[in-house]
């Protein structure tokens, strides 16, 4: 249960691992959050997101049905439309907050984004990324590029907002057609209190930096 006046995508960030980085809690405000989920099945999948502000306004919503060939591929898919449907109502000097239950995604993302901030580009450990996602994560990586700051958190597929959206796409195809909102977070609360007592590092919590569990 999201607390009063908090966004229930901002909660799942804050409590949730962020593989390979640790950060205080002043560092835990992003702008916007971003939840994606991608669904395989043989009889056809589907790609949700979910985004809202940090004071809880929803942005957009995005149920669409889809053929993926595997489920990495349609996590990955997920997160490319999640972050292009994002990058057209933010402004390029946003912090992001990415949530996925995917965690080689998750980690590849934070993996991509500190090597953007290393001296010669090079990410801590190896990244992983499915050779059939490789387009895919080249877009991932140009949007990921756009925004001012972005990490990424790993949930659980039962906390996942996008979760039913991308597994019952018809279901919720009515949430594609929301009017379009380009919507700023309130200002921030004061956060004096919180940034004197930086908790320990979330990096390794639940031991979520492993393999690639996903959602299906």
């Amino acid at each position: 249960m999201a607390a009063h006046g908090r966004s229930a995508l901002r909660d799942l960030f804050d409590e949730s691992p962020t593989p390979h980085i640790a950060h205080p809690p002043r560092t835990h405000h992003r702008d916007f959050y971003v939840a994606t989920d991608g669904s395989f099945r043989d009889s056809g999948g589907g790609l949700g997101a979910v985004i809202e502000t940090r004071d809880g306004t929803r942005v957009a919503r995005i149920a669409t049905a889809d053929t993926p060939p595997d489920n990495n591929v349609a996590e990955y898919r997920a997160l490319h439309l999640g972050l292009d449907v994002l990058a057209a109502r933010a402004p390029r000097d946003a912090r992001v907050g990415v949530l996925v239950d995917h965690d080689t995604l998750a980690s590849n993302v934070n993996n991509a984004i500190l090597a953007t901030n290393h001296p010669d580009r090079k990410a801590p450990r190896p990244l992983s990324v499915p050779r059939e996602t490789r387009y895919h994560w080249r877009g991932i990586e140009a949007r990921l590029n756009g925004f001012g700051e972005v990490r990424a958190a790993r949930i659980d597929s039962d906390q996942n907002p996008a979760h039913p959206l991308a597994n019952t796409p018809d279901r919720y195809r009515h949430v594609n057609h929301e009017p379009d909102r380009c919507v700023l977070p309130d200002p921030l609360e004061s956060t004096t209190q919180a940034t004197e007592f930086p908790p320990p590092s979330r990096a390794d919590r639940n031991g979520s930096t492993g393999g690639g569990r996903a959602s299906d």
